[in-house]
């Protein structure tokens, strides 16, 4: 049975071992192979010609980095179709970003590439070069095969209907307009901005339960307690967000002298972030307590914090400092959660001193009524949901795109963005021009920090000069993948965005 050719990557460097000390040669191919096509069957019967034996790795599907809903097929269907070829002798499953550990156990004589790999240039991910180093480390060298190249994500995108038809049709359309290549060589453009964060840290935390039901007595809902965890959250999450695009970040935030938790929030700062801190003896650092299930579907929070305004003197500090350094930055994105750090003191400095400004003002249980993105006199690009926008012009069921157009006069922004869930995001731009996009990601597991991914990318592109249209498009790509990661574990990685925009755009 093929089955019996799925080996672990330890037995997979032991039958290497074994071959080599026979004599034998042997060659290494890598990949996905979401989805084994001819051209897959071909480069591998060319490898297999090129040495005695040929041994086969299978990225695992939580290494699959291609955006939501990829692998199409799980790791162990994928490595059953590779192990059902005659030329292949065994197959591993690796549980790792590269091949580099795997090169490393196995040691092969070839490490075997398709052609279109010869340009480590073209590699957006760097890892070709990383997987050259460790094949040639033990002795061995890279060979390129030449045969008839496809693509298993176009191939998928054409024939098995990943997306809906309605993202089809949208991407169709986009596609006429930018390849995938100058999408992201603007996005890797955005490395030249000094960027400011300014906003609230917030510690984000999960409490996971397992629900048990209703008490024996009263209607009290109660859970087994499972295990927590902490994230950093708030306008440290953006910051991250923004540094995996740009070198050049500063943070400026509140933490309290008491509880500040800033062992924890610098440990998992970007270090290329510059973290600007004011503390204030009588406001902690904010802490929000998740209580959620299995699904992580959230039954209960809990906030830790005071929510009222600054003390003087550090309200007084923060505004000299914004004042000084606003002109050094070539784009201040603002996440205003509403939890009294920002004041409007703060709020007149940034709308008139920053060169560009991107601004979120959120909704949320502490704020409901009270807080709202008309507390900005101007701005240049204001990202909302869709109840952020109806409360800020006080219309429950106006049209998107009038009150959308109404709110951005109002506010002298140049652009502005609704999300709109499930329904995707809109955006118009100074001319009132409206462009739509559906939502990219089907598969939800986390809501939570999806519209600041949304306001960090989108927000940058735009100040960094990319077209309403393309920043739209990063945006909403940036939180396809952000609903993918439980609350804020990590940022949307370049990476990730970069691999996940070839994928749509295949």
């Amino acid at each position: 049975m093929s089955t019996e050719k799925i080996v672990s990557i330890e037995q997979l460097a032991q039958r290497s071992a074994e071959l080599k000390a026979a004599g034998k040669t042997v060659a290494l191919c890598h990949g996905t192979f979401d989805l084994l096509h001819i051209g897959h069957i071909r480069h591998l019967q060319s490898a297999s010609r090129q040495a005695d034996s040929l041994l086969v790795s299978v990225t695992a599907d939580e290494f699959v980095n291609k955006g939501p809903g990829r692998p199409v097929f799980n790791e162990y269907l994928r490595a059953e179709n590779i192990a059902a070829l005659a030329c292949v002798d065994k197959v591993a499953i690796n549980h790792a970003v590269t091949a580099v550990e795997v090169l490393d156990q196995v040691k092969p004589d070839l490490y075997v590439k398709g052609s279109d790999y010869k340009s480590t240039s073209d590699d957006i991910t760097g890892n070709i070069q990383h997987e050259k180093d460790a094949v040639e480390r033990h002795g061995g060298r890279v060979f390129f095969t030449d045969e008839l190249t496809s693509s298993s994500t176009q191939l998928l995108n054409e024939f098995f209907e990943v997306f809906s038809p309605e993202i089809s049709g949208y991407l169709d359309q986009f596609k006429e307009s930018i390849t995938t290549a100058d999408i992201i060589d603007k996005l890797k453009s955005l490395s030249r901005l000094n960027v400011l964060v300014v906003g609230e840290a917030i510690i984000d935390e999960y409490h996971y339960t397992s629900p048990l039901g209703q008490t024996g007595k009263g209607n009290v809902f109660a859970v087994k307690y499972n295990d927590y965890e902490r994230f950093a959250g708030g306008a440290i999450a953006v910051a991250n967000h923004v540094a995996e695009f740009t070198d050049n970040v500063t943070l400026l935030s509140g933490l309290g002298t008491t509880k500040s938790h800033e062992d924890f929030i610098r440990t998992n700062l970007n270090p290329a972030i510059d973290p600007v801190f004011f503390f204030s003896q009588d406001r902690p650092t904010i802490v929000k307590r998740r209580y959620v299930d299995n699904d992580i579907a959230k039954l209960f929070e809990v906030y830790f914090y005071d929510d009222g305004p600054l003390p003087e003197e550090t309200n007084r500090k923060i505004v000299a400092w914004l004042n000084k350094h606003l002109s050094e930055y070539d784009v201040v994105i603002v996440p205003d959660f509403g939890n009294g750090f920002i004041s409007s003191e703060m709020v007149a400095a940034l709308s008139n001193g920053a060169k560009y400004l991107a601004v979120n003002a959120q909704i949320n249980s502490g704020n409901r009524g009270y807080h709202l993105i008309t507390r900005y006199p101007n701005a240049d690009f204001l990202s909302l949901n869709e109840p952020e926008l109806r409360l800020a012009v006080h219309d429950k069921g106006g049209a998107i795109e009038e009150l959308a157009g109404q709110l951005a006069d109002r506010l002298r922004a140049t652009h502005i963005a609704i999300t709109r869930g499930t329904k995707g995001a809109l955006m118009l731009d100074e001319t009132k021009t409206a462009y739509k996009i559906p939502a990219l990601s089907s598969k939800v597991v986390d809501r939570i920090g999806a519209g600041d991914a949304f306001l960090s990318i989108a927000g940058l592109c735009l100040g960094g000069g990319i077209a309403p249209e393309q920043a739209l498009f990063a945006g909403s790509a940036a939180a396809a993948l952000d609903v993918q990661i439980v609350c804020n574990r990590e940022p949307v990685r370049a990476v990730a965005l970069f691999k996940y925009i070839t994928t749509l755009l295949k």
